[in-house]
């Protein structure tokens, strides 16, 4: 009985950080995180909505900052064992406003759909500068003579 009370005050004491609790959505387990996050944005009012932000508040907002940082979500890839492959989920931190010594965060996750990268921070156009001509890329990759 004493052993684990010990057990339990060091539990309830310890210092050093835990691990993010983010949990397969197919078998339960525990998700090994393989990447960096990157942050997502809104550009336009409707995803702000979404967020719970009023209409005039977000139309506010994004006539000001063009882009607004949405700070409890992101893009990041786990690695799962038992399904032995890696995917890309969209993150959200759900318990915000807690203050660190209340507890372990609680995260929401699910599959992350190709036009959320168009939201991401930090992510390279994967079509290239639109601002290029199609014949300027397309020349860019060839190797002359010339060139060499």
């Amino acid at each position: 009985m004493k052993d684990f009370k010990l057990l339990k005050r060091c539990d309830r004491n310890r210092k050093r950080s835990q691990r993010r609790a983010i949990y397969c959505p197919v078998h339960g387990c525990y998700l090994h995180s393989v990447s960096q996050k990157y942050r997502l944005f809104a550009s336009h009012p409707g995803q702000l909505q979404q967020k719970g932000i009023g209409r005039q508040n977000a139309k506010i907002l994004i006539a000001s900052q063009t882009a607004v940082l949405l700070e409890d979500e992101w893009l990041e890839a786990f690695w799962c064992d038992e399904c032995q492959q890696t995917k890309w989920y969209r993150v959200e931190k759900l318990n915000k406003n807690s203050d660190k010594n209340a507890g372990r965060s609680l995260y929401s996750i699910s599959l992350a759909p190709p036009q959320l990268w168009e939201q991401a921070v930090g992510v390279d156009e994967t079509r290239g500068n639109p601002s290029v001509s199609e014949f300027t890329r397309r020349h860019s990759r060839m190797v002359s003579y010339k060139n060499l």
